[in-house]
C-alpha cells in the first residue's frame, strides 16, 4: 500500500509528519513535489491498451498502480522553470505541466483526501457562508465589491462594531528586495473610506468587525474534530488577525470542547462540500455566540500538533489515507 502525497519543495512540516505516521503503520509514501516538474522530476502517461503512469524522482520512482490513496495538498507547477525563458513559453510550460499533473490526479482510482472538484468548489468563500447560514451558523455581515459607495453604506450600517477588510484570495506581495508582505484582516478607517480608489482595480471583502473572546481552530480529518482556542487579545498586533502574532502565540492555543450543536453543523458542512479534511475558523464572542468566518480545505495543522496542544492530527491523517474510511 503506498499514499501519494503531492506538495512541493518548502512545505511545511505536516508532510514529515503525515510521513512518519504513515510509515509507522508498516506502509509507504511517495512524496510528489510539483514545484520540481517538470524540469527534475519525470512523469510518464501511457495510455493505450494498458495504461501506465510513472514518477521518476531521482533514484525513486513510483508506478502508480501502487497507489492506493492521494493526499493533494499544495500545488507549484513549474516554479522552477528558468526565468531567463521567454515569458510567454515559461507560461505555456506552466500550464502544461499544471495540465498534466491535475489529469494524472483525476485519473487516479483510489482514496483522495480530497477531490480536486470538492476542493475547488470549497474555495468560494460567498458559498461558505451561504452554506452555513443555511444550517443554522451565525456569519458576519459581508460585503465584496469594486464600489467605494456600497463600502461607505456597509461601514454606516455597521458603524457601532467598525469593519474589517480582507481578501477572498490568499497571496503575499513581494518588495524591491524581494522580501515577502503577506495579505492580513485589517480594519477599515475613516481615512480609508475616502481612498477607495483602488477598488477599481480590485475588487475587496469587507466584514463586520465581530468582538472576539476566543478564537478558535476547528480540524476536522473524516469524523475526528480537534479544536483549539486562542485569547488573540491578549497579544498585542493580533487583535484583528491572529496570524500577524503566529509565532507568538503558538503556545497559547488550548483544547477547547465545542458545543455538540456546533460540532454537529460543521460536520454537516464538511458533508455539504464532500470533505473528508478541513481547517475551520471561529469567533466565539464575549456574549458566547460562535461565529463562522470560513473553512480551508488544505488548511494547516502543523502547529497545533508541533506546540500546545499537541493533537495527534497526522495520525488522523494516516490512518484515513490507510482506510480511506472517515
Amino acid at each position: 500500500m503506498t499514499v501519494l502525497i503531492i506538495t512541493y519543495s518548502n512545505d511545511n512540516d505536516s508532510i514529515p509528519l503525515v510521513i512518519k505516521a504513515i510509515e509507522s503503520q508498516g506502509e509507504k509514501a511517495f512524496r510528489f513535489d510539483t514545484d520540481r516538474y517538470p524540469t527534475e522530476v519525470k512523469l510518464d502517461i501511457y495510455q493505450g491498451e494498458t495504461e501506465r503512469i510513472i514518477i521518476t524522482d531521482g533514484e525513486q520512482q513510483l508506478d502508480l498502480s501502487e497507489v492506493s490513496s492521494v493526499w493533494y495538498r499544495r500545488m507549484r507547477y513549474g516554479e522552477r522553470i528558468p526565468d531567463t525563458m521567454d515569458k510567454q513559453y515559461k507560461e505555456a510550460s506552466i500550464q502544461e505541466s499544471r495540465a498534466t499533473v491535475r489529469g494524472m490526479i483525476a485519473s487516479l482510482p483510489g482514496f483522495h483526501l480530497d477531490q480536486m472538484s470538492n476542493v475547488e468548489r470549497t474555495h468560494n468563500k460567498q458559498l461558505q457562508l451561504q452554506v452555513a447560514r443555511k444550517l443554522g451558523l451565525l456569519t458576519p455581515r459581508t460585503l465584496t465589491t469594486n464600489n467605494p459607495a456600497a463600502v461607505k453604506q456597509f461601514a454606516g450600517d455597521c458603524h457601532q462594531q467598525g469593519i474589517v477588510t480582507k481578501m477572498l484570495s490568499s497571496f503575499a506581495i513581494f518588495g524591491e528586495q524581494g522580501e515577502q508582505f503577506f495579505v492580513f484582516t485589517s480594519p477599515v478607517t475613516d481615512e480609508d473610506l475616502e481612498n477607495l480608489e483602488g477598488l477599481r482595480f480590485c475588487p475587496m471583502t469587507f466584514q463586520e468587525n465581530i468582538p472576539k473572546a476566543l478564537e478558535l481552530r476547528i480540524t476536522i480529518v473524516g469524523h475526528r474534530v480537534f479544536t483549539a482556542a486562542v485569547d488573540s487579545q491578549s497579544c498585542d498586533g493580533a487583535n484583528y488577525d491572529w496570524r500577524k502574532q503566529g509565532r507568538a502565540l503558538k503556545d497559547a492555543w488550548k483544547p477547547y470542547d465545542l458545543t455538540e450543536d456546533i460540532e454537529k453543523k460543521l460536520l454537516q458542512m464538511m458533508a455539504n462540500f464532500g470533505l473528508n479534511y478541513g481547517a475551520i475558523d471561529m469567533i466565539v464572542t464575549p456574549d458566547g455566540q460562535y461565529v463562522f468566518l470560513e473553512i480551508n480545505p488544505v488548511g494547516e495543522f502543523f502547529w497545533l500538533e508541533i506546540f500546545s496542544p499537541h493533537f495527534p492530527i497526522s495520525q488522523a491523517i494516516a490512518e484515513i489515507l490507510l482506510t480511506g474510511k472517515n
